[in-house]
């Protein structure tokens, strides 16, 4: 199969959508999502210590507001630390229903299907990615990711009605045109398999793994 199956990683920068996310108080938004490293000793700790007792016990920590948090899972999945990044998402989408958030996050569920489909999670990954045709059917990023996915499992025929809609959404969308020109070439290899033309069918898959 086509190693070239053209996703869209960067939908929440691009669009710079967070339709969903509320004006909620920055302590709501966040909490415990990142386990992040505690801090390196300061020097000699007894000194540390006797300064730390005369500073006024303020928290001037400043909380992540959902952009950051957006921000910090797309860097763990460009690293490639996709658990993590999957972890974080769980976290933040309990977080968002404890706290009774209106809406759909748009950012944290395209982000979540890409970590599913990093993860080789791709039934999860579809899922996701069909909530957001559902909700959000304007928009043609997740129309093509999700027939990316329907491509890898061989549903050609719901990968061909997805990049319609990815197209209907956005007739020049460049990574969906380019999926759709893969698609026609899978179609064909298909065609020549069931036809018993060896030849052509030989052709289509050097074509399809190179």
């Amino acid at each position: 199969m086509s190693k070239r199956l053209f996703f869209f990683t960067s939908f929440c920068a691009v669009l710079g959508l967070s339709l969903s996310v509320s004006l909620v108080a920055h302590a709501q938004s966040t909490g415990a999502i990142f386990n992040d490293a505690p801090a390196t000793p300061r020097g000699w700790q007894p000194l540390v210590r006797a300064l730390d007792a005369l500073t006024p016990s303020v928290d001037t920590s400043i909380p992540l507001t959902p952009q950051d948090i957006t921000n910090r899972i797309t860097a763990l999945l460009n690293q490639g630390q996709n658990e993590q990044a999957l972890q974080a998402i769980e976290k933040r989408l309990a977080q968002r229903e404890a706290s009774g958030e209106i809406g759909v996050d748009v950012q944290l569920l395209f982000l979540q299907g890409r970590a599913y489909s990093q993860l080789g999670q791709h039934t999860k990954a579809i899922e996701s990615y069909r909530q957001l045709t559902v909700f959000y059917p304007e928009l043609p990023e997740p129309w093509n990711n999700l027939a990316a996915e329907y491509m890898r499992q061989h549903q050609l025929e719901l990968a061909q009605e997805a990049l319609d809609m990815a197209l209907l959404a956005n007739p020049n969308y460049a990574l969906a045109l380019q999926n759709y020109g893969e698609l026609q070439l899978m179609l064909a290899h298909q065609a020549f398999q069931k036809a018993g033309n060896a030849e052509r069918s030989k052709d289509t898959q050097y074509i399809l793994e190179n």
